[in-house]
């Protein structure tokens, strides 16, 4: 489940470090005003045995904006998305929108002209096609082809070999953390965008933004759709477009 919000703004610019860095801080300030108690368990606990977090959020788009050298651009009227498979989180979050007309994203107000609740979905046939708008970041073993550790930061790009092992892995913990079917699996990656790097709070995270088939039970995939592709996806990562 997500939640919409259209947006409008007279700026023209964010600066690239803000795309994505302001939107963690800006989803745990709307469940905590409503939900304090659920806000301090996924901050401080996670969810589940995998004790993940299970809440993303895609970067503003603003479809009119023209591009900008140097910044990302902004204006007009856009939107801005959150998901989560818990049906409580969204619901924290729909109700603290009620009483908030703007937002700050990075330094830049974005008012608030709409919230709607978008639903997953059906997957009915237990395929999924799904394309990320954020980069998807992945760690590997950080091992070399002679099976040696060579770094404990191993981001994994989507065309290396071990990245649809460890795909398909955060997949299924992502199930068992719901208490949902974990056979899912990866059938195959139809598309790779450019590797970029964003800004988080703790430095910076490399990826890509990948296309990828899915096969699994329906409500599996939902929450898939609901969380986003990958690691980090509390941090913006692997958002998959609607």
């Amino acid at each position: 489940m997500r939640l919409r919000l259209e947006v409008r703004t007279t700026a023209e610019q964010l600066p690239w470090r803000e795309v994505l860095r302001p939107g963690r801080g800006f989803a745990y300030g709307l469940l905590a005003s409503a939900d304090p108690e659920l806000s301090v368990r996924l901050h401080g606990e996670g969810w589940g045995s995998h004790r993940m977090t299970p809440f993303g959020y895609g970067a503003p788009v603003f479809p009119s904006a023209g591009r900008r050298s140097g910044a990302y651009a902004v204006g007009g009227r856009g939107n801005v998305e959150l998901g989560s498979p818990l049906p409580a989180v969204v619901q924290a979050w729909a109700t603290s929108l009620r009483a908030q007309r703007v937002i700050d994203w990075g330094g830049v107000a974005f008012d608030v002209e709409g919230v709607r609740v978008v639903e997953p979905p059906s997957f009915s046939s237990g395929y999924a096609r799904l394309r990320t708008t954020t980069p998807v970041v992945m760690k590997g073993s950080g091992r070399d082809a002679d099976g040696q550790r060579t770094t404990r930061q191993a981001w994994l790009l989507p065309a290396e070999s071990e990245f649809p092992v460890y795909l398909t892995g955060n997949l299924r913990r992502k199930a068992e953390t719901l208490g949902l079917d974990p056979d899912v699996t990866l059938e195959r990656i139809t598309w790779i965008g450019a590797k970029r790097s964003y800004a988080v709070s703790d430095g910076h995270k490399t990826g890509a933004p990948v296309e990828v088939e899915l096969r699994g039970a329906p409500e599996t995939l939902q929450a898939v759709w609901s969380w986003g592709l990958g690691q980090s996806n509390s941090a913006g990562f692997g958002w998959v477009a609607a």
